[in-house]
């Protein structure tokens, strides 16, 4: 994908939908980039479970990384519960994610994991 990417929004669900083939992302000139979300997200799990990685701080609201919530798929701005494609992927598979928010609860998962 393009940096700076072009505006997507997960349209119709959230990113477990995504993930289940419920839901696509959707770029606002209405482009299906949904392989790409998904390919995305193997990319960041293949590397998490490569480097013994078990907790991700990631965007809030993003259709890749919102932890807790994501826009509606209006670009409206409007949000909705749910997380995204690669949040909802890595919690799949046991890594803890946050969103840049949850710094402290972040760290406090850090601290207690090294005591």
């Amino acid at each position: 994908m393009s940096i700076p990417r072009k505006p997507a929004e997960i349209v119709s669900g959230t990113g477990d939908a995504v993930l289940e083939g419920e839901a696509a992302v959707i770029e606002k000139e209405g482009d299906d980039v949904t392989a790409a979300f998904i390919e995305g997200a193997r990319i960041a799990l293949d590397l998490c479970q490569r480097f013994d990685i078990d907790l991700a701080v990631l965007a809030e609201s993003s259709p890749s990384c919102g932890t807790i919530s994501i826009y509606d798929g209006s670009f409206s701005g409007e949000t909705i519960p749910g997380r995204g494609v690669t949040a909802a992927l890595l919690s799949r598979h046991g890594v803890r994610v946050f969103s840049q928010h949850q710094i402290v609860e972040a760290n406090d998962a850090i601290l207690a994991a090294g005591a």
